[in-house]
């Protein structure tokens, strides 16, 4: 009996001890989109302190649920919060376009998948123009804002 209970103490201690020998939400990323605004604090309209291109390698600082904040490796003065979904732990090299994650990385952009390009692939309908057409489109803040609180919908706060 003692030696179940020893056992599950070292257990407990073990379970409280070791996760704080882990750093969170450090290490180093890569831009996985094609331009990422770095936002001054977490949520969609907070101010935009600054853009990373794709490819760009940077450093979790901390994460807070769906958000890392980062600073950019070549130069920490650029740093800012982003969306977890918008990095990779995989290196990407700018420009390498016959790489798999520079080819998953596009695919998921224009919201398909390998499944579903290659479904289009026998088809022969591989016209990506409209999606492309729809992706350029830029939507003014304000009025995005004003749309979220007239429909009651998430305003933007990451929750």
């Amino acid at each position: 009996m003692k030696k179940g209970i020893i056992m599950f103490c070292l257990y407990i201690c073990a379970a409280v001890l070791l996760p704080a020998q882990i750093p969170r939400g450090t290490g180093t990323m890569f831009v996985a989109i094609r331009a990422l605004n770095l936002r001054s604090s977490t949520g969609f309209f907070a101010s935009t302190t600054s853009t990373l291109e794709y490819g760009h390698e940077v450093t979790v600082l901390q994460t807070s649920g769906n958000w890392m904040e980062i600073s950019s490796a070549r130069n920490p003065a650029i740093n800012g919060w982003v969306k977890t979904t918008s990095l990779s732990p995989r290196r990407i090299l700018p420009g390498d376009e016959t790489s798999t994650i520079a080819r998953e990385v596009a695919l998921a952009g224009k919201g398909f998948s390998q499944e579903i390009e290659s479904s289009y692939r026998e088809n022969g309908e591989l016209n990506y123009a409209d999606v492309d057409r729809v992706e350029a489109q830029r939507v003014n803040v304000n009025q995005l804002r004003n749309f979220l609180v007239e429909g009651h919908l998430s305003q933007g706060t990451g929750e």
